[in-house]
């Protein structure tokens, strides 16, 4: 384990104490309202250890991993362990109620499309070389075995840091009564508002180019907060900008999307569903969300 890179800083700050870390490839802190440093350092390393574990077990760039394995079976079947077949599952759901736009094995576009900042375009000829190894229609799933076709690659990126955040919460839970906020990279979890205040404020991050001066803030008491927009990851392109969320039928971004949507749901996971469902939708996100129920956010340029 690189010493450097599993590292936690701590600060204390009226009555809350915080614990900072990197995984996938982000900030994360975890907030504890306690004056007790001890059971802080205990729920902080048992929330950076599970982040930690699920980035090395779902990565895609590791070489050790089912994900590795699944990538380069060529074609052969794979039996994966219960908590791979969950996310499969989850990631069969998203795929069937998005129609086919959450896909999984969308993740080859990444290849080609680097969101930073540029005017960068891929060109068309290896977009359209990228499609024939989209579809997660192609991919034989059925509990514990997958079969996927050679050539085609699983990314669990649309889901990992979600499901890493819940899972963390529910550590955070079995060790202490006392409110937690868990945030990764802007994926965050609430086990229970905090005893000194309303609730949590959470900031929404600002647009890409600062287009919008004040950002929204969402008030948490509990449950899970996800945003999916292009404050950091987007092109500029014939005077637009493009969102990081590409359609995996036309291997490019998706037309008319939000500039950022926020939902507020029960967990993580379904939070960062509906959001990144309501960026699939288009224009047609707002009507999504309304649908779904959810409190919700979204900005527009």
């Amino acid at each position: 384990m690189n010493e450097a890179l599993h590292s936690i800083a701590y600060k204390d700050s009226q009555g809350f104490i915080t614990g900072h870390f990197t995984a996938m490839a982000g900030p994360c802190e975890v907030i504890i309202e306690t004056s007790d440093h001890a059971l802080a350092e205990q729920v902080t390393q048992a929330v950076a250890n599970e982040a930690w574990r699920i980035e090395s077990t779902f990565s895609r760039y590791r070489t050790d991993n089912i994900i590795y394995y699944i990538n380069n079976a060529d074609g052969k079947p794979v039996e994966v362990d219960a908590e791979t077949a969950r996310l499969l599952d989850f990631a069969d759901l998203c795929f069937e109620v998005s129609d086919g736009m959450f896909d999984i094995t969308s993740g080859v576009l990444g290849k080609i499309w680097k969101f930073d900042g540029s005017s960068n375009v891929p060109a068309l000829k290896e977009i359209n070389k990228l499609l024939p190894k989209i579809g997660w229609n192609k991919v034989s799933w059925a509990n514990p075995k997958l079969q996927m076709p050679a050539g085609m690659a699983l990314d669990f990126g649309g889901i990992g840091k979600e499901y890493a955040v819940d899972s963390a919460a529910t550590l955070a839970r079995a060790i202490t009564d006392c409110p937690v906020l868990i945030n990764f990279g802007g994926d965050i979890v609430a086990t229970a508002p905090p005893v000194s205040r309303e609730h949590w404020l959470i900031g929404i991050e600002p647009l890409a180019l600062g287009q919008n001066k004040i950002p929204p803030k969402v008030a948490l008491k509990h449950g899970g907060v996800a945003t999916s927009g292009d404050s950091k990851r987007f092109l500029q392109y014939k005077g637009k900008v493009l969102s990081h969320v590409l359609n995996p039928k036309t291997g490019w971004p998706v037309t008319d999307a939000p500039a950022s949507v926020t939902v507020l749901a029960n967990n993580c996971t379904q939070a960062g569903m509906l959001s990144t469902l309501a960026m699939l939708q288009g224009q047609g996100a707002e009507e999504f969300l309304e649908s779904q129920q959810v409190e919700h956010w979204i900005q527009r340029r």
